[in-house]
């Protein structure tokens, strides 16, 4: 007997709920609508499974389904485990949730990834690395490559309250997708989901080596960090024979990697590899080279002239303008915030009023992904709006790229009000993100 279990997906951009698994009394196998989710997250992502005791059990033998269909039954037991409220897929490989993100914590993509393919790296290396001044942050995980059809995949068993903090910020912030590794599924990329041989049951079958191959339900299709194809956590890293601890992602911030580089190296020895994941790397720019941008237009005013080096995906504006141009102040209902200076007064308007207005309840402070950060355009060479201090993203899991959005009308209505563009507008939505369009002086 099947049970009925979705995909959690961001889907063009879109957090959904999609059934991979028909139950047995469903020969249709019919999907749930999707569209009928009122959150980013799948809310009927798990169902009871439809007959009892015999007459499930002859459905099963009357649909020919083989006795890997008992054993996944068996696996998941009579219904789904819950661990602290999550739903849980693969009691047998399941670890300690996550849980939320912490505001404290930066979403932001690694700048360097480090890859032993044989054996773990040290405690004292990783421990050294580190403490190297100018890496902010590490994430310690597992990975081989595995080779299906002729392509060669590369699977990451990851701690996800760490390795999330270095993936996209809609997929960092996809809460299910890390419930659901935790609870024994696998997270793949859309271009993965396409190429690998997903069954019709919504399994993948992986094997490492000459062991046998295990099979794993398929629990969410985001984005991850570049050169990574599905994601499980620790305890199938263990059962699949992934060395321990082999590769460590780096970030190193306001550090040019580049200028890192020899140090780790130093540290490292013969021990892995070190492959740059920045876009300087790919772009080929100069990190010695002073770069400047000078905005014209309805905010000229606010950014001046923009000059600036680049380090790592990031871009390092010049200390002198960011002390005149930023600030860090308090805000309604986003708390404390890190903006353009120019900005403050309309954004706190703004704020005010969707306030007065009883909307404060439409804007979530803990999905609000910031608004200061120097930095390109994903994957590009152009500079984002954010590295001026001059757009802010808000209700980020329900306004991802390429879709309408959650964002209540009432609130875009009163930010453009106060000045701001909304991305939702865009021929190409980015319904989260607003940015400033012109100054405007409250009275």
């Amino acid at each position: 007997m099947q049970m009925r279990r979705g995909v959690a997906r961001l889907a063009g951009g879109l957090a959904v709920a999609a059934v991979l698994t028909a139950c047995a009394g469903d020969p249709d196998g019919t999907a749930e609508d999707p569209s009928v989710a009122t959150s980013p997250v799948a809310e009927a992502s798990d169902a009871a499974p439809d007959g009892a005791g015999d007459d499930a059990a002859g459905d099963d033998g009357a649909d020919g389904r083989s006795d890997r269909s008992t054993d996944r039954g068996d696996r998941a037991g009579s219904a789904d485990a819950e661990d602290d409220g999550v739903v849980v897929a693969d009691p047998e490989h399941a670890v300690e949730p996550p849980g939320l993100r912490g505001r404290d914590e930066a979403i932001a993509p690694p700048d360097m990834l480090l890859f032993n393919a044989d054996e773990p790296l040290a405690d004292e290396v990783v421990d050294e690395i580190a403490g190297v001044d100018g890496v902010d942050e590490v994430s310690r995980l597992s990975m081989a490559q595995v080779s299906l059809e002729e392509r060669v995949y590369t699977v990451a068993a990851v701690d996800a309250a760490s390795y999330r903090l270095f993936t996209p910020p809609e997929s960092a912030l996809f809460q299910e997708q890390w419930d659901r590794v935790a609870g024994g599924e696998v997270a793949l990329t859309t271009a993965s989901e396409k190429s690998l041989p997903v069954d019709g049951d919504g399994y993948l079958q992986l094997a490492l080596g000459e062991d046998d191959a295990q099979e794993i339900h398929v629990g969410a299709i985001a984005p991850q960090i570049d050169q990574v194809d599905a994601v499980v956590n620790t305890s199938w890293g263990e059962e699949l024979g992934i060395p321990a601890g082999n590769a460590l992602l780096v970030r190193t911030g306001q550090k040019s990697p580049q200028a890192l580089r020899p140090e780790i190296a130093k540290i490292l020895g013969d021990q892995a590899t070190i492959q740059d994941m920045d876009v300087v790397a790919r772009a080929g720019l100069d990190t010695d080279a002073t770069q400047q941008a000078f905005l014209v237009g309805g905010v000229a005013e606010a950014v001046g002239t923009f000059r600036y080096t680049v380090a790592g995906g990031q871009v390092i504006p010049e200390q002198a303008w960011e002390s005149e141009y930023i600030s860090t102040e308090e805000v309604p209902i986003l708390g404390t915030v890190t903006c353009n200076r120019a900005m403050m007064p309309q954004l706190r308007a703004a704020l005010e009023e969707i306030t007065l207005a009883g909307l404060a309840d439409k804007i979530n402070p803990g999905e609000y992904a910031g608004c200061y950060y120097p930095r390109f355009i994903a994957g590009s060479t152009t500079l984002s709006n954010h590295s001026f201090g001059t757009a802010f993203d808000l209700n980020v899991p329900g306004n991802l790229r390429g879709t309408v959005g959650e964002m209540d009308r009432g609130v875009v209505a009163i930010f453009k009000r106060w000045g701001f563009a909304w991305g939702g507008d865009w021929s190409y939505t980015d319904p989260m993100h607003f940015e400033m369009e012109s100054l405007v002086e409250p009275r």
